[in-house]
């Protein structure tokens, strides 16, 4: 598959943001970038609900941006919202309307992701990313903080502070003196405290800020001569005489002052100061490599296999320490029925309901590192609230409903309005895990899948099922569990022609 042009959007609590890319090798080069300063943070009220306003702006953005995506397939385009839409209440409402206007579906990650989709981006814009450094990211509702070398992170943090809700906080007006801005600085510095001493144990060589504020303060300081080259010390301190001297964002007058910044610039620069103050930085270059390119280059790696949400699956077997023989042997027979029911998509590796399937068969145990009694909920909770790389808020969710629907009753996942799209696959995966419940390698009954719209046929052996009671007790059981639930699936007991192999 030649995919010649991605696209990422990037909903951040300040703009939003669209990236085309052409892919030429394992590089990425861009086409086009459209940003949107809809201040998302802007319209979240105390009770953290997103106002019709904001919303209205967000929409209108992504209308632009999905006129300028039309062609696109949806594999080549990932939308990804970060703090606003982790925080506000409402964000499912919007998130359909967003869909809409998009016209592509809109993932919602947690913070550490993207910290990590963050990094991704920044190490692809550094000339040589191999040193150990600490990078960060003012966005508009969060601050991202990571630690890496190369293009793996070490240490990755996310905190709820940003340019927009400071400055909406504590120069809310516009006006800035001397008790405000240290008000706005000491409130980033205990944020900023929580993360400290691990970040110092772990270590760096040299620091990259990225993004708009970033940007905006490395502007100031080298066209108004408070620096040679970058964010330094010593240019922060001269621009906070000068913001403080004005009294007034609207009022400071300096060369490079850029409209859509003067909003967000008192908030951004607290939390800049503080960085440096509590990290005791003397100089702290700008890269221009940020979120939206690192989802990018995620997406080209997954077209590339390699794909970090492989990886993570791996490391969550290993440190929960699940029986990877027999998540194997269920993964390998939950394929094949799921093959069975949907030729020939079934057969496209790249497809995504089939590649679900796989990591939920990989993972459906890992509760057992918590307790075996009712192990399948230990599982859906670990999937659905750990840091999984390269998993969106949606995906774990996805993965924790298959994990908890892999056994036990179904009517209790009948009343969670499952997606019609998940129902062949929990039936996949409750299929599998009964027919290796010997966990050894002996062969399993012979059996067959037929799904259409009217249900499905589960069609076995008579013959394997003779010598198998448990299992024919089992299946028989289950059969009970789907009616129970108002769903239609049916076991069907017949010879069966022999079978030469599994594919």
């Amino acid at each position: 598959m030649k995919h010649e042009q991605i696209a990422a959007v990037d909903l951040g609590s300040n703009s939003f943001r669209l990236i085309v890319g052409r892919i030429e090798g394992d590089q990425i080069f861009a086409q086009d970038n459209l940003k949107e300063p809809v201040r998302l943070a802007a319209g979240l009220s105390s009770d953290r609900m997103l106002d019709a306003a904001a919303q209205a702006r967000g929409l209108e953005a992504l209308s632009k941006f999905g006129e300028r995506l039309r062609g696109f397939r949806p594999d080549e385009v990932r939308a990804v919202g970060t703090n606003s839409l982790r925080v506000a209440k409402n964000a499912a409402a919007f998130l359909q309307q967003a869909r809409q206007a998009l016209g592509f579906p809109i993932e919602v990650i947690s913070g550490r992701e993207e910290a990590r989709l963050i990094y991704l981006g920044v190490a692809h814009t550094m000339p040589d990313p191999g040193h150990r450094q600490l990078v960060f990211d003012i966005g508009g509702g969060s601050t991202e903080f990571i630690i890496g070398s190369g293009y793996d992170p070490i240490v990755l943090e996310s905190l709820y502070m940003g340019c927009v809700s400071y400055s909406l906080q504590y120069f809310p007006d516009g006006r800035v003196d001397k008790h405000r801005m240290r008000e706005a600085e000491v409130a980033a510095l205990k944020e900023l405290d929580t993360i400290e001493r691990n970040f110092r144990q772990v270590g760096w060589e040299f620091t990259v800020a990225s993004s708009g504020s970033a940007k905006a303060i490395a502007e100031l300081l080298e066209l108004n001569g408070f620096s040679e080259s970058g964010i330094t010390r010593a240019g922060l301190q001269r621009l906070r005489s000068e913001l403080i001297h004005a009294g007034d964002v609207h009022k400071l007058a300096l060369e490079g002052v850029r409209p859509d910044r003067v909003p967000v610039l008192a908030g951004g620069f607290a939390i800049m100061n503080a960085v440096a103050e509590i990290f005791d930085l003397e100089h702290i270059s700008f890269s221009d490599g940020a979120l939206r390119q690192g989802v990018l280059f995620d997406l080209l790696g997954r077209y590339g296999h390699s794909d970090q949400r492989d990886s993570t699956v791996e490391a969550f077997a290993r440190r929960h320490q699940v029986d990877s023989a027999q998540a194997e042997r269920v993964a390998h027979t939950a394929d094949m029925l799921y093959r069975m029911s949907v030729p020939p998509a079934g057969e496209d590796e790249e497809d995504i309901d089939r590649r679900f399937l796989g990591w939920a068969a990989r993972l459906h145990e890992v509760g057992q590192s918590v307790a075996h009694a009712s192990y399948h909920k230990h599982s859906a909770y670990i999937l659905g609230n750990a840091d999984m790389p390269g998993f969106s808020r949606m995906d774990q969710a996805r993965l924790a409903l298959l994990a908890l629907a892999h056994r036990g009753k179904l009517d209790r996942i009948r009343a969670m309005q499952t997606a019609e799209s998940d129902w062949l696959l929990i039936l996949c995966l409750r299929l599998a895990v009964i027919l290796h419940r010997a966990r050894d390698d002996g062969a399993v009954p012979q059996v067959e899948l037929q799904h259409s719209r009217k249900g499905t046929q589960v069609i076995l052996s008579s013959d394997c099922l003779r010598e198998r009671p448990l299992t024919s007790a089992l299946l028989e059981d289950e059969e009970r569990q789907w009616q129970q639930a108002g769903l239609s699936v049916r076991l069907k007991v017949e010879r069966l022609p022999a079978r030469a192999g599994r594919k």
